[in-house]
């Protein structure tokens, strides 16, 4: 792995500082993606290793066209960046909530792959991997273990359920250049995602495990798939 290049959106904490972690002690060079500078490099000097920050605003154009040019080759893109601006269901939350949540969770992801799609393409193995969310499983929601959310927190779920779509067509467009694409279910885990999360007694680590794994597929790894934690396939 030691020549393997790696990028992490929104990598200075939670889930993708894990994530940026495990990829360095597996001895990829990993470019810790933040939008605030400073944190960024705190999270990278903490990571240790071949950890480099990189700035990189997944809602800003100029910040991402800014942080691909100073990327060459990139074998491994980890879209992690995502907000929950608000827990609503839709018949109360506000269109606004729905466009924030969606910039980044959704435009942000398309924006991001699309400007490394060069550092990608230039890559013997290149693997994209998106943290989606078992929430955004419509038949979770509505025969599964999420049913019961009432249709709680829209923006966010239909957002994540949007990203697993996207998913699929980025693996299907992309496919004849090697590149894998699939996307995580990381379970819930404390971060300060939102109340739930903050609460929760889930170790990032465990999911951040199971997005390496994903990072690092052989060659005859899948594409175009939902992913549990624990490698177990989600159903749409």
């Amino acid at each position: 792995m030691n020549d393997f290049i790696a990028l992490v959106t929104g990598a200075n904490k939670g889930i993708g500082k894990e994530i940026a972690r495990q990829l360095a002690d597996a001895g990829c060079t990993v470019h810790v993606g933040s939008r605030d500078p400073e944190r960024g490099r705190r999270a990278a000097a903490e990571i240790g290793g071949r950890a480099r920050p990189l700035v990189l605003d997944v809602t800003d154009p100029a910040s991402i066209a800014a942080a691909a040019q100073q990327v060459e080759r990139l074998d491994i893109l980890v879209n992690n960046a995502g907000i929950l601006v608000d827990d609503r269901p839709p018949t109360e939350a506000d269109v606004d909530s729905f466009r924030r949540t969606y910039e980044t969770n959704l435009f942000g992801v398309i924006a991001v792959t699309n400007a490394f799609l060069p550092a990608l393409r230039a890559s013997r193995r290149p693997r994209v991997v998106n943290i989606s969310s078992g929430t955004g499983s419509l038949a979770w929601s509505t025969r599964g273990e999420h049913r019961g959310f009432t249709g709680t927190s829209a923006a966010y779920r239909s957002s994540k359920t949007a990203l697993n779509a996207v998913s699929v067509y980025y693996a299907q467009a992309l496919a004849e250049d090697g590149v894998k694409v699939n996307a995580l279910a990381p379970g819930l885990r404390h971060t300060d995602l939102n109340p739930r999360a903050a609460a929760s007694d889930g170790d990032p680590a465990e999911a951040a495990a199971g997005a390496v794994r994903l990072a690092l597929l052989p060659d005859d790894g899948p594409t175009g798939g939902f992913f549990s934690w624990d490698g177990t396939e989600v159903p749409w």
